[in-house]
């Protein structure tokens, strides 16, 4: 029996590359595309037929080393984390990359059915060959779309960063001053970079006056004006002058009814009297 699922592996390695193209055709059999898809396509098709080789050569591997499944398992996680993250890249919707499953699978067995059948093979030698396929195929797509979602969350996270990084830009108006224009809602991780940034950009810019301008937060509550206090506190440390404006009537109302103590801070109403106001110092 173990002669004859050796057989059987060596076969899939030995017609890996025409299975593969028999799945790529039956699944591509029917899909539309424009012209230019084409033209793309063409560019990474012979990569996509090299990946189903390589996943047919797995199976073929996990049968000619049937007593090393640790082995095999091992090679089809890596085989899926890799390939998560190249259709992934590639822009592939999940759900239509993970519809070669039934492909793949119907067209093994298929070649496992005929050349088992010519040799005459015993039912436990399938329901062997079974035993190492099935569970095989379920690692590859397990670990495929974990990639795949992973991937996808680390490109969410990454555009999140780039988008806070740009949500606090100190613009210079003329040495030593700039203005800060805070727009939106500030939540805790915006808080956090707002220190980071601000500070940073503060020194870089060697500024003595800053003009934090709040006109475009709608939403001022105790966590939001703590960190801004903080904020404006940390660059009184570092020598540089915090004036606030822009406050909206009803932030103006919603601080008052908070009971916060702005006497520390310098206010004006608009970003023309807080540049006036520092142009006459």
């Amino acid at each position: 029996m173990k002669n004859e699922i050796k057989l059987l592996g060596e076969l899939l390695i030995k017609q890996r590359h025409k299975i593969a193209e028999s799945v790529h055709a039956d699944r591509m059999d029917g899909v539309a595309m424009t012209q230019a898809e084409k033209n793309e396509f063409q560019k990474i098709e012979p990569r996509i037929m090299e990946v189903r080789a390589e996943f047919i050569t797995l199976f073929g591997e996990a049968l000619t080393e049937h007593d090393n499944r640790n082995k095999a398992i091992e090679k089809t996680k890596q085989w899926g984390k890799e390939t998560g993250d190249y259709f992934f890249k590639l822009g592939a919707p999940l759900d239509e990359a993970l519809k070669d499953t039934s492909y793949y699978r119907d067209y093994i067995w298929k070649s496992i059915k005929e050349e088992a059948t010519i040799q005459g093979m015993s039912a436990e030698t399938i329901f062997n060959v079974i035993e190492i396929i099935d569970p095989l195929l379920d690692q590859a797509v397990y670990y495929f779309s974990l990639t795949y979602v992973q991937s996808h969350q680390n490109m969410l996270e990454q555009a999140k960063s780039a988008f806070l990084e740009l949500s606090v830009p100190i613009v210079p108006l003329i040495k030593g001053t700039g203005v800060l224009p805070l727009i939106g809602n500030i939540d805790t991780e915006r808080a956090h970079l707002l220190m980071e940034e601000t500070l940073s950009q503060a020194v870089k810019l060697k500024l003595e006056h800053l003009i934090m301008d709040v006109s475009g937060v709608m939403i001022v509550d105790t966590m939001v004006a703590d960190q801004l206090f903080k904020v404006i506190d940390a660059l009184t440390l570092l020598g540089v002058t915090t004036i606030l404006t822009g406050i909206r009537p009803e932030v103006a109302q919603t601080m008052v009814a908070l009971g916060l103590n702005l006497d520390k801070i310098k206010v004006k109403g608009n970003l023309h009297q807080a540049f006036m106001d520092i142009q006459s110092l």
